[in-house]
């Protein structure tokens, strides 16, 4: 008998944040089905649910699993959910009005979403800040300097100096 992983009643849609598509059977492909049981499994950390296809009759067993909390912790101490669509919004300022390939960007946040992931479920700001900035480094030297000035809180022009001698002297 098929197991499938299930959350909620039913699949989460790809890239459609909590948006759920109703449970297919994996024997007829029939767009729903019932729940028979439910009772809770691994000491309390899935739910195990016995379905029935009303097309085909039958059964199959789905879990139903919390995921892990990926957060982070900001300098000032509080924390907070990841959230790439944070990461896109801070490459997307540094990258403004520049020559970057299509697709560099949606790549540089899913690998930051990638590395946190493996090194979660608690990671720091400053080492997202830095993903990025290796990140924006490779695609783009002006979007690695707007987003360094902003990270890491440039004072002044000698800041830029510094950052653009140590950028050159990386290369």
């Amino acid at each position: 008998m098929p197991e499938q992983e299930g959350v909620g009643p039913g699949r989460v849609a790809p890239g459609a944040g909590n948006l759920l598509l109703p449970m297919h059977c994996p024997f007829c492909d029939a767009p729903d089905t019932r729940v028979v049981d439910s009772r809770p499994a691994e000491g309390g950390g899935a739910i195990r649910r016995r379905r029935e296809c009303p097309e085909c009759a039958n059964r199959f067993t789905t879990y139903e699993r919390r995921e892990a909390a990926l957060v982070v912790r900001k300098r000032n101490g509080t924390v907070q959910p990841f959230s790439a669509a944070k990461v896109l919004r801070g490459v997307s300022f540094a990258i403004a009005d520049r020559p970057v390939p299509p697709g560099a960007v949606e790549g540089l946040v899913r690998d930051v979403e990638m590395l946190a992931q493996e090194n979660g479920p608690e990671i720091n700001s400053s080492q997202i800040g830095g993903w990025v900035l290796e990140g924006l480094r490779r695609v783009d030297e002006v979007a690695y300097l707007r987003f360094a000035s902003v990270y890491k809180e440039f004072a002044g022009t000698r800041d830029f100096q510094q950052e653009l001698a140590a950028l050159e002297g990386r290369e």
